[in-house]
This record gives C-alpha cells, structure tokens and sequence, in this order.
C-alpha cells in the first residue's frame, strides 16, 4: 500500500509541476454573501491556512440595488447605499472578531460592483493563490434564474477555485493530514 506522505514527496518534487509554481498557496481569498455555504467556506480556508500558514482576505461585494420600471428606474439615494455599506462592513467586522483566537491573519475587503468582477479583481490585488467559496448546490430553475457566482468564478478564474458545498460538506480541511 501507498502512503499518503510518500505521495506527497514524490509529487513535491515530480517534473510534472510547471516552473515557478506554487505547491501551497499563501493567501487565500474567501468572498462571502454571509449565508451558511460562505461561512462554511471561510471555516475551511482557516483551517487550511492555519495548516499551511497561509493569509485569509475575507471579501464581501455588493451591487447597488436599481428598480426598473417601464417609465424609467429607481436609484437607491446616498443614505440608503450608506446604510448598505456600513451594515456590510459591520458584517465584515463581526465575522473577523469572532475568529480573533484563529493564528491565521485575517483582514477583510468591502467593495462596491458586480461580485464575478469585483472578486476577479481582489483575488488579483491580494494576490491569491487560492480561491475558497461556498456553492448553495442549486440546480435546475431555481439555479437558471438566480445564476451562480461560484460558477462563473470557477470557469474564469486565473487560478485554483475550491468550493464548498453548504452543510454537506464531507471532508474537513481539519481532517486532511
């Protein structure tokens, strides 16, 4: 039988790895949309980087909401986008103090814009080597109509995209040795 730790050697220093590339990354970016599949995906990227010693960039984006009406559109006024932006970065704030006991430094990013641009964008900026979102695993019509920000990552993204399926979730980056 083949160990894993073997496996792992033999891969490290294999030739099949391309120049220049990175065996684990060293800063990880986790969007969030603060529902139950995101805060799944947060865990797991700071168990991970708490393994590997890896950064964690907590990102949140979010759109300006615009109503359109036949006769023409409805612009969300200045206080309205304040009061947006800063219950998101009270958000932000919370999720980071709660995990303040992690040895993992952690910072967070808020952003204005479309989140498949905005994330494209940050993963750049932060130079992340790693992607980490959570998937709500729609499918069908209910996926169809309200389309999915993880999937667009994982197809355009530059680099690796791990995704993390909600509560389903079998593996635990705590349980990988």
């Amino acid at each position: 039988m083949i160990s894993l730790a073997l496996v792992k050697r033999e891969l490290a220093g294999s030739l099949l790895m391309p120049p220049g590339m990175k065996v684990l990354p060293k800063s990880i970016l986790v969007p969030t949309d603060f529902s139950e599949p995101a805060n799944e995906a947060l865990e797991y990227a700071l168990a991970l980087a708490e393994q590997i010693g890896a950064k964690v960039t907590l990102l949140h984006t979010y759109d300006i909401p615009i109503v359109g009406f036949p006769d023409g559109a409805l612009v969300a006024t200045a206080d309205i986008v304040g009061r947006i932006s800063m219950s998101a970065q009270e958000a932000l704030n919370a999720v980071v103090a709660s995990h303040k006991h992690r040895p993992v430094a952690l910072r967070s990013v808020l952003k204005t814009g479309d989140p498949r641009e905005v994330i494209h964008t940050v993963a750049k900026d932060v130079d992340a080597d790693l992607i980490v979102m959570g998937t709500h695993g729609r499918r069908g019509l209910s996926r169809a109509l309200l389309g999915s920000v993880t999937e667009y990552i994982v197809r355009t993204a530059a680099g690796p995209v791990l995704t993390v399926r909600g509560t389903h979730s079998v593996l635990k980056a705590a349980e990988v040795t």
